[in-house]
């Protein structure tokens, strides 16, 4: 027994030992799987911040610098939720955008201080199409981007969706002030509370609430027209689909740069066309309105002058590249972006009985039916005035039967007349030959077609007026020149015994006496009901789109 117990003292004393090591290490062991998963899940959510903020590095490096001290200092958890706020607060959420100046005169420089002395973490960013002259003198962290590539720069440095890497993108006008900061944090309060409904701008109004207004905007691209209209006012603001006067924009980067063209000159103009085709809303806020010393922006009368002159040019050429002719204001009053007498037509010569507009998705630009309503009036003034007896012939007088009017994809108009009576105008028996610009700037001759006459608007714009001699044989209207067309055919003459009065494209034409039978004759049974380009082999109408 003496000899046993030190044996067994010590084979306890070595059992203490070794769990005392094993207890040791699974401390140490799971201290390095708690210190691995917190790396983790900094890292995760590092990752996670850098996505959201579109690679802001200066801001993200800040970050990772302050989780990484407070990490040495042992306060995971709580330096993680402060790591947060940080990011939240000094990085910034919007980036100010500066498109409409004049390079002449402009205070572009002013307003970049302005928001600078309120946020120096907002980036400013001034664009303009080509590089400005003078050159533009801005704070240091201003940057100036040009749109115009260069061919020894990469595609992206002059695609402002590299340039912007905030969430949100505000929209500021030259000469405007920021007073304080809190006005940035308003409208983004205000955008991220509209959720993700149809709202997607926000706007605040420069100097006062009088200085914009808020506009209903219908963009018809088949009809290559936009109508504005007046939008009722709120109490708390106005949501409708333009503005119209002085006023800051925010919207969403994503939004604005899945625009076809975001920074388009005039910018609100080109921003709200492409917004109301997407169904988009803004809502202008009441207030509180921006500052802006400088009002009226320029000091001469000639340098207001150079302005209108650029944005009249600005605005045609957005007219063109949006394809609209027709611009309808609130008051009623048209600005047409169009053919006129002294342009040539909107559209080349026709094949297969098929305008390339058609082809486009769209109808006759409404210039175009413009001009073959004044051409029409004219005409049949002409032919009234001189005892020629004419009616509405073929798609003519389909578009008097459906819609008083041309048909909104014509191209022309068709009237008939008596051979016999083509003596008794003046501009009609000596076109034998060669062709007739009358006073007026129409211009009248044989078609080289057929024989038959055509009426064209201008010589510069060949929409046209066709005139179509008919004579009558044993009680049937005939005629020596036929087309390829199925409603030119022969008619038996009681449709034209006697004319009647239909009204047609603003005026009051005459027509057969039973035009539903007439047209059924020529085109078919239902024709006036059912719809359909001329040329459905070539291209149908999609009557659901109508």
């Amino acid at each position: 027994m003496v000899c046993q117990l030190p044996f067994a003292l010590y084979k306890c004393e070595a059992f203490v030992v070794t769990m005392r090591i094993s207890f040791c290490q699974a401390l140490l062991t799971g201290a390095i799987v708690l210190n691995l998963l917190i790396l983790y899940y900094v890292s995760r959510a590092q990752q996670q911040m850098m996505e959201k903020r579109h690679g802001q590095g200066k801001g993200l490096r800040k970050a990772s610098l302050t989780v990484s001290g407070l990490m040495a200092a042992g306060g995971l958890v709580g330096g993680l939720a402060v790591a947060n706020r940080e990011i939240s607060t000094r990085s910034p959420r919007v980036t100010v955008l500066l498109r409409e100046f004049e390079d002449f005169e402009n205070y572009v420089g002013d307003v970049a201080r302005s928001f600078l002395r309120q946020r120096p973490d907002v980036p400013f960013l001034v664009v303009a199409d080509t590089l400005p002259y003078p050159p533009l003198t801005l704070p240091e962290n201003v940057r100036l981007l040009v749109l115009s590539p260069s061919p020894e720069e990469s595609p992206q440095a002059h695609r402002p969706e590299f340039h912007v890497q905030t969430e949100f993108v505000l929209l500021a006008p030259d000469g405007v002030e920021l007073e304080h900061g809190r006005q940035l944090e308003r409208l983004v309060r205000e955008l991220e509370g509209e959720g993700g409904g149809p709202v997607r701008l926000v706007a605040a109004p420069v100097l006062n609430r009088a200085a914009v207004q808020c506009l209903h905007l219908q963009v018809s691209l088949k009809e290559w027209t936009a109508t504005y209209s007046f939008a009722s006012l709120g109490s708390s603001g106005s949501v409708c689909t333009a503005l119209h006067g002085d006023a800051v924009v925010l919207i969403r980067a994503e939004d604005l740069f899945n625009l076809s063209v975001p920074l388009a000159r005039p910018l609100l103009s080109a921003l709200f066309i492409q917004t109301a085709v997407r169904g988009w809303k803004v809502k202008l806020l009441e207030g509180p309105s921006f500052s802006a010393s400088h009002r009226p922006l320029f000091s001469s009368a000639h340098n207001q002058w150079k302005s209108d002159s650029r944005l009249k040019e600005a605005s045609s050429q957005l007219m063109r590249s949006f394809g609209l002719k027709r611009l309808i204001w609130p008051d009623g009053r048209d600005q047409w972006y169009g053919c006129s007498k002294e342009t040539a037509r909107c559209f080349g010569t026709v094949h297969d009985a098929t305008p390339e507009y058609l082809y486009m998705e769209r109808w006759t630009p409404p210039c175009c039916l413009r001009a073959l309503r004044e051409t029409t009036k004219y005409v049949i003034h002409i032919l009234e005035s001189s005892g020629v007896r004419y009616w509405l012939e073929g798609g003519s007088l389909l578009g008097a039967a459906r819609h008083q009017d041309i048909i909104p994809w014509d191209y022309d108009v068709d009237l008939g007349i008596y051979l016999e009576d083509v003596p008794k105008c003046e501009y009609l028996k000596n076109l034998d030959s060669g062709s007739l610009v009358d006073a007026n700037g129409y211009v009248w001759e044989r078609a080289i077609e057929g024989d038959f006459y055509r009426i064209q608007y201008s010589e510069a714009n060949h929409l046209h007026v066709d005139l179509w001699p008919f004579y009558p044989r044993n009680g049937v209207m005939t005629k020596d020149t036929w087309t390829e067309h199925k409603q030119d055919v022969e008619f038996p003459e009681h449709f034209l015994r006697p004319l009647v009065p239909m009204p047609f494209a603003g005026i009051t034409a005459y027509g057969p006496n039973n035009h539903r039978a007439f047209l059924e004759l020529k085109f078919g049974e239902g024709v006036i009901e059912n719809p359909e380009y001329p040329n459905p082999a070539k291209k149908r109408l999609d009557r659901s789109r109508q």
